[in-house]
């Protein structure tokens, strides 16, 4: 299977099911633990903000993020309500101006993305110079990471396009596009069958750590 046909497959599994998708965060105590770990990061963040991968706004709307793209055109109603300004487009071809935004996130989403690099370049593109790339992924030697490749292999709708990653690969895949990581937090150091309790961030690389932030700024 071509990558672009992965990538339709995901796009289309997140427009049918955009309800479903959303309700998943309705007091949700893994949205919360994730949202305070974004919220704890130490590095500001200046506007204007792009969030790719927005779907139904959620963490836009608790980051306060202006902007945000995603190719499922349903989840966008849900993004558009929380307040956040949208368009349907791809994290490749982003549909703003050179040097227009002072952060981007990429939340979740790097996961899905048939060609990282060609997406981290237009975050490149679209940043302001001293702007930042926010990038969370969930830890694929993580407990949290090993539960959902076997959801995965067991044919999961929304996991069945996804690759995990460790942070290694990630901040290799950053120092190629020209960015370099100034900061990482760690959360969900609760494994999934014990998630149990609302837990902070800890700062750098933390062993078992299911959620990691990168954010990482540009290189002159």
């Amino acid at each position: 299977m071509g990558k672009e046909t992965s990538w339709r497959q995901a796009t289309q599994v997140f427009e049918e099911r955009a309800a479903e998708y959303d309700g998943w965060f309705e007091n949700s105590l893994l949205f919360a633990i994730e949202r305070v770990a974004l919220q704890e990061l130490v590095t500001p963040l200046l506007g204007p903000k792009l969030e790719i991968g927005v779907g139904p706004g959620r963490f836009a709307e608790a980051m306060g993020v202006e902007f945000g793209v995603d190719p499922a055109l349903a989840p966008l109603a849900f993004a558009r309500k929380r307040g956040v300004g949208v368009s349907q487009a791809v994290g490749e071809a982003l549909p703003y101006a050179d040097q227009s935004m002072g952060a981007v996130l990429l939340l979740f989403t790097f996961c899905f993305l048939a060609e990282p690099r060609s997406v981290l370049r237009e975050c490149w593109r679209v940043l302001n110079p001293g702007g930042h790339l926010v990038l969370g992924i969930i830890v694929a030697g993580s407990p949290w990471g090993r539960m959902l490749q076997q959801k995965k292999a067991a044919g999961h709708p929304f996991y069945q396009q996804a690759r995990f990653y460790d942070p290694v690969e990630v901040e290799q895949c950053l120092t190629e596009s020209g960015f370099v990581v100034e900061e990482i937090r760690s959360s969900l150091i609760q494994p999934p069958e014990a998630l149990r309790e609302m837990e902070h961030s800890q700062a750098g690389l933390v062993s078992q750590a299911g959620f990691v932030i990168l954010v990482a700024g540009m290189v002159p």
